[in-house]
């Protein structure tokens, strides 16, 4: 009536690896729906980002819009949001870059 102990071992321990099999395969997906295309942008953004120059016009993550008037070193940028009006935000608030001046030449 009941299964024998042995009988139920046998069955229950016969996959291994097989078990870790949907593991990997969850963790595979979640690499190339999820992580990937989000490490792909955060590189794009570093790229945009050092790219800067005099000129550019922005848009910051607050959705402010102005245009660029001095990159500093330490990384904040300096940004004229209206005339006569300027103010200072660090470089990765940036969101867009809507227009690039071409380089000096």
């Amino acid at each position: 009536m009941f299964a024998s102990p042995a009988y139920a071992q046998a069955i229950g321990g016969a996959g291994g690896i097989t078990s870790f099999i949907p593991l990997i395969l969850i963790f595979a997906i979640m690499y190339f729906l999820m992580i990937r295309p989000q490490q792909k942008k955060m590189k794009q953004h570093r790229a945009m980002v050092a790219d800067l120059r005099k000129g550019d016009q922005i848009v910051t993550a607050g959705g402010i819009m102005g245009k660029v008037t001095k990159v500093g070193s330490d990384n904040e940028v300096e940004v004229q949001i209206a005339t006569g009006v300027k103010v200072k935000i660090v470089q990765h608030t940036i969101q867009t870059v809507l227009n690039k001046t071409e380089p000096a030449k």
